[in-house]
């Protein structure tokens, strides 16, 4: 299959059709005048950090003759691919008289080790494609595709946004260049798309149209790290090739003179993906009249030599190789908390806190269904937390906190903390899982008073953030005595009663201390009464009193011991005072189970009764409403009637007027 068919699989409905009739398989001039075609491209500043190709004698060794040079294969292993041959290096030349600093190829790799999980790099590339939804876009692809080189597997993220001009594709190769300034928008340190594909692979090549101003350019870039480790450059250089539509020519034409347009093009044809000039411009058909397509091929093995992203063992998925790991408990296994971390899938379907409903996330052909943490949440309460600092309000955030709905099978908690929408940290254990008190809680939020850190994995170390964490750890503590008894739980750090000593486990009393009969005991044994009943025998001579042929029922126990109860009962008549009536004794011994029990069953009654407290003051406070409506229409009824009834009087005074009158003109 070649890399266009794969690229385009189960996207078609997706792709968005050119505007003009024509694409860019037509000619492509290479103009005579450089100067005129270079107008909306620019010159190119003598501070940026990255080097754009050059020809001889501006950047030696730069073109393709310099592949010539083979050392060793980068390795594939990301956390082992840092080292790199300096040996080399001697044969760049540097420039001289020039005030402007290199970077490093090194730095590609030290950068990108910034992403300690490959899912936070995918990640920052969506957030590129969510930025853009604000220019029209409407869906972002995540899928794999085929090297058509070597055959091996490679991931595209392709969007519909409004795409580069040669100026915003320089800033994306190049290091703290955003021009992203609303408050909305997740990107702000230009340096994500570095940090991401560098991540994910050795090499990434980039495709972007856009149209603004009646000006319709593409650009294609490639930023490699395999090129720049085979031949030994100690900066890092960019190959960009940059197009501009011609309306006179119905075609596109490039922006760059002759020979830089032949080296760049050199390079990419030898280290990209694509072997001629036509497959590189292929790709643009199913970009559409705007959007970015990127390509990372080379993409890291793992230290089993495998690929990092696994495309096979889910076909409508992405896994993470090796972060599967399976716990004892099923519930557990498959929950959302457990499998955020090696399925892509389940990861971006909580990424975004709101997305609208015009924009899909489509993962190997398939739309990724959004998913709200709080709605898996039972008994959820909302809570307001506004930091303060130096006296100063910081800010304000609702934390929707409750149980899971799997509780209390699942032993799972923490918080998912977003900032401007997007996942930060996905269920932050504010409280260790060694203790149970939280067990089960889990909450969400979104906190923009606190900075993330360059990855988005995390925030930085503030005291707001201290702060932020302290609050959540009371949230849940908080949240955990009040509610935790709703779903069966109990709380283990509560003192237990001790169980007197002449009980045996089960609730049976101890024989022996029953035969004790000495000066220090004689056969007197101290009763305790249950909580909230009186004492009836006060260091009662047990043996005195008449033996009862049955033994004593705990009655926490009865439903267990059925014959035992029934028993009893037969051989008993109990008085209306609730003791058995003499001759038949009856002594029983109350063994609560824990004062944690007596204290949930209160705390049960008083929530149970504070419902229906809250049930009858609503019904109260929606007949007030319905009453004050009713006072409402009655007064304005009686205030017609009122007005009525004084154009009645008038009327009547009126007709009485002239009655007068008509009896003053017949009397005279």
């Amino acid at each position: 299959m070649s890399n266009n068919t794969s690229i385009n699989v189960s996207h078609d409905a997706l792709v968005v059709k050119p505007e003009h009739p024509y694409g860019s398989k037509g000619n492509h001039a290479l103009p005579q005048d450089s100067e005129e075609n270079r107008g909306s491209l620019g010159a190119q500043s003598s501070t940026s950090v990255v080097d754009q190709v050059r020809t001889p004698p501006d950047d030696s060794g730069v073109t393709s003759s310099a592949s010539t040079i083979c050392p060793a294969p980068v390795c594939r292993q990301f956390w082992k691919a840092g080292s790199y041959n300096d040996e080399l290096s001697s044969k760049s030349q540097q420039p001289t008289g020039k005030n402007y600093l290199h970077v490093h190829p090194m730095f590609l790799h030290s950068n990108a080790t910034s992403h300690k999980w490959a899912f936070g790099a995918v990640a920052e590339l969506l957030d590129n494609a969510v930025d853009e939804i604000q220019n029209g876009a409407t869906f972002v692809i995540v899928d794999k595709t085929t090297n058509p080189r070597d055959g091996t597997p490679a991931l595209l993220v392709q969007d519909d946004g409004g795409g580069m001009d040669p100026q915003a594709m320089r800033q994306c190769m190049g290091f703290g260049f955003s021009d992203k300034k609303s408050d909305s928008a997740i990107g702000r340190y230009g340096n994500g798309f570095k940090t991401s594909t560098m991540r994910l692979g050795a090499d990434a090549i980039v495709f972007s149209r856009h149209f603004k101003n009646q000006t319709w350019t593409q650009s294609i870039g490639l930023l490699s790290y395999t090129y720049l480790t085979r031949t030994g450059h100690d900066r890092i250089v960019v190959p960009i090739l940059d197009f501009e539509y011609k309306a006179s020519t119905s075609e596109f034409v490039t922006l760059q003179d002759r020979e830089r347009y032949i080296s760049s093009l050199s390079i990419l044809l030898e280290w990209s993906p694509f072997s001629t000039e036509a497959e590189l411009l292929q790709q643009f058909d199913d970009i559409g009249s705007h959007g970015t397509k990127v390509i990372i091929y080379n993409l890291w093995l793992n230290s089993d030599a495998k690929l990092e992203l696994d495309f096979d063992s889910a076909v409508e998925d992405i896994l993470i190789e090796g972060n599967i790991k399976k716990t004892g408990c099923k519930i557990t296994n498959y929950h959302i908390a457990t499998r955020f971390s090696y399925s892509l899938r389940v990861y971006l379907s909580i990424l975004y806190l709101r997305i609208p409903e015009a924009f899909k996330i489509v993962l190997r052909g398939k739309v990724v269904q959004q998913h709200n943490v709080a709605d898996d949440l039972k008994h959820p309460q909302y809570i307001l937390y506004k930091p303060h600092v130096a006296g100063h309000e910081e800010g304000e955030v609702v934390t929707t906190i409750g149980f899971l709905k799997e509780a209390p099978k699942i032993n799972l908690n923490g918080f998912c903390v977003y900032h401007k929408n997007r996942l930060i940290m996905p269920f932050w254990q504010v409280v260790s899982n060694s203790n149970s008190r939280g067990r089960g809680i889990v909450g969400a939020l979104e906190a923009n008073f606190v900075e993330p850190t360059h990855n988005k994995q995390d925030f930085e170390k503030t005291v707001l953030l201290q702060k932020l964490e302290n609050r959540l750890k009371e949230m849940t503590m908080e949240y955990w005595n009040c509610h935790y008894v709703l779903i069966g739980y109990q709380d283990v750090n509560k003192p237990r009663p001790k169980v007197p000593q002449n009980v045996q486990p089960g609730g049976r009393p101890n024989a022996n201390m029953l035969r004790k009969n000495s000066a220090g005991y004689s056969g007197r044994q101290t009763m305790s009464p249950p909580p909230g009943f009186p004492a009836v025998f006060n260091n009662t001579n047990l043996a005195s009193l008449p033996r009862v042929s049955a033994e004593p029922v705990v009655l926490e126990k009865r439903k267990e011991h059925p014959d035992l109860v029934a028993s009893a009962a037969s051989r008993r008549k109990v008085g209306s005072d609730g003791f058995t009536v003499p001759g038949h004794i009856r002594v029983e011994q109350f063994i609560q189970g824990s004062a944690n029990q007596s204290q949930d069953s209160e705390i049960v009654k008083l929530m149970e009764k504070n419902k229906k407290l809250r049930a009858k003051w609503l019904d109260h406070k929606v007949r007030s409403q319905t009453l004050e409506v009713k006072a409402m229409n009655l007064s304005s009824e009686l205030e017609k009637v009122k007005s009525e009834y004084e154009r009645l009087m008038e009327e009547l005074q009126a007709l009485s007027v002239v009655k007068e009158e008509r009896s003053r003109h017949v009397n005279t």
